[in-house]
């Protein structure tokens, strides 16, 4: 259940966080963030639909600290182990100090999940959710689980 007044972000890439965007989208949630100058991700430049601001001279790693600093928390959603852009974003959460919640799709059913997610947003007073995690070609699973958002 996604409580009244959240906007979600995210940068845009296939999987975690493009689920996170159409579940907003279709649930007229706001939502938004930043993404590469280009809008280029892993399956071509993203769609005009989703409603994301190019960060000038920006690629990914500078977008990822963008959406970062302009959340009041990050949920990183991933089956195993953080690596690549996953684990630079919980790095920019630790370094900029900011809540975060990192969700194991091996480890955590999807109810749990979304529970422990509803958890962070209430507890923390997260007004704007920053959604990370998996691209598609790391497991092509991930962008059905993070749809969690929307039941």
């Amino acid at each position: 259940m996604i409580p009244v007044g959240l906007k979600i972000i995210s940068g845009g890439q296939s999987g975690a966080d493009r689920a996170a965007l159409d579940a907003a989208l279709k649930m007229n949630i706001p939502c938004g963030g930043w993404c590469p100058e280009d809008r280029a991700a892993e399956d071509g430049p993203i769609d005009a639909k989703y409603p994301l601001t190019p960060a000038p001279g920006a690629g990914h790693r500078e977008r990822t600290r963008l959406n970062v600093r302009d959340s009041d928390g990050t949920v990183i959603f991933s089956f195993g182990p953080l690596r690549g852009g996953s684990l630079s974003t919980l790095q920019e959460c630790r370094e900029l100090k900011k809540p975060h919640l990192v969700i194991d799709g091996h480890e955590i059913s999807t109810e749990d999940a979304a529970k422990s997610l509803s958890d962070l947003v209430q507890n923390r007073g997260i007004r704007v959710l920053n959604v990370a995690g998996l691209r598609t070609s790391e497991d092509a699973r991930i962008y059905d689980y993070v749809r969690v958002l929307d039941n």
